[in-house]
């Protein structure tokens, strides 16, 4: 039985926000320890770099095979379940002394840690449907926070006590927010008659029967590809000529990124509004744009700022426009819609850093520039390919 969208109070919208950052955020702390870690357990930066690979591919198999199960049985318990699991895998990091423990820890984190792509779901079938994209939208910026200042609270942490100082406290917020989500998250589940291998092939027959889905995808595939772009090679940028920052300093440009997601929070009320074919076109034709005052920043840190602030605005802003124009399809199956429109987004990530890489290693900062630009340029061709028309009126 579903609970009435009435009951979804503010305080409940703040607290599955924090939630969703929190969860998300276990993913990105070991991106600025990465040399500390190597240098504890004496191994190449190079194998250090699998911790981050394991969190990401954990990511991965969460979104196709745990995701679905918010479609099958009682959110709440599922919702907590898997936050405590993924605080015993931070655990396991935390007390690891070899590499392979400290990836299998990652992985089980990186794995439990979808769990806020069941909050956000969640959080739209308890929302009235005039609220709905601003609900949305809130939680989305809770997300996208915690992914972007995760650097700075780790780098902070781990100057205070170590690299297991962060895990540590990381494991106790969870623990604790587990506990606030089992005494303030209401029941929810949807009946469904399928069992678990059907529940997984309705993914791709979701995709395959209903266009809007596919677009809305593939729309956040490149976006987020764009995102990957600029945050995966910025800091050698900054680290280099002109500029010298330290990785404290790097990590505080993290701060203009979390001021552009938070910009980003009425996109979700003008869908409310009909308007999401506006803030569609309006988003990725800045995205585009974005990458001019990006290239400035080679010289210059005032128009990185600018750039990066326009460029967090406009991918979370699209990006909350499309998970509420995709709720709208069956609201019995938001959790397999959520399931496939990620993973679809992962992919946009990880060929985004993969490009991103290739770029500053063979053409440094113009080549990254270069690539983001023509990725958004894609990604407005594919809007304006004729997809959009079916939902001007949306």
């Amino acid at each position: 039985m579903t609970q009435k969208p009435h009951e979804l109070s503010p305080a409940l919208i703040a607290l599955m926000s924090v939630a969703t950052g929190l969860v998300v955020a276990s993913n990105y702390y070991a991106q600025p320890l990465l040399e500390t870690i190597a240098r504890a357990f004496t191994i190449s930066a190079g194998q250090a770099g699998f911790i981050v690979t394991a969190a990401q591919l954990g990511y991965a198999f969460g979104l196709l095979f745990l995701v679905p199960l918010g479609d099958m049985f009682e959110r709440r318990a599922l919702i907590v379940s898997m936050t405590l699991l993924a605080a015993g895998g931070m655990l396991i990091t935390v007390t690891s002394h070899s590499l392979s423990m400290m990836i299998v820890g990652t992985a089980l984190t990186g794995l439990f840690s979808v769990v806020a792509q069941i909050l956000v779901p969640l959080a739209a079938t308890l929302a009235s449907p005039n609220q709905r994209g601003k609900v949305v939208g809130t939680i989305m910026s809770g997300l996208l926070l915690g992914i972007l200042l995760a650097r700075t609270v780790s780098g902070l942490l781990a100057s205070l006590g170590g690299w297991r100082t962060v895990y540590w406290v990381a494991s106790v917020l969870m623990a604790l927010m587990a506990l606030a989500l089992w005494r303030w998250l209401p029941k929810v589940k949807h009946e469904t008659h399928l069992n678990y291998p059907q529940l997984l092939g309705s993914i791709f027959s979701l995709f395959a029967r209903d266009k809007l889905l596919r677009t809305r995808a593939l729309l956040g595939c490149l976006t987020f590809a764009n995102f990957s772009i600029l945050w995966t090679s910025m800091a050698f940028l900054l680290a280099g000529a002109p500029f010298h920052f330290s990785e404290a300093m790097i990590g505080l440009f993290g701060l203009a990124g979390a001021a552009g997601a938070l910009g980003a929070r009425p996109a979700g009320g003008l869908v409310d509004k009909g308007k999401s074919h506006l803030t569609t076109t309006v988003g990725l034709t800045l995205l585009l744009l974005s990458w001019v005052a990006i290239w400035f920043g080679h010289i210059a840190v005032l128009p990185l700022i600018v750039g990066i602030l326009i460029l967090d605005l406009t991918v979370q802003g699209v990006h909350i426009t499309n998970q509420t124009v995709i709720y709208r399809v069956l609201p019995e199956a938001r959790n397999r819609l959520t399931a496939g429109y990620m993973t679809s987004y992962f992919i946009g990530g990880a060929a985004g850093s993969l490009l991103s890489a290739y770029a500053w290693q063979h053409w440094n900062w113009t080549g990254v520039c270069v690539a983001g630009a023509t990725m958004a340029a894609l990604n407005l061709l594919v809007w304006w390919a004729g997809f959009h028309r079916q939902e001007a009126a949306v």
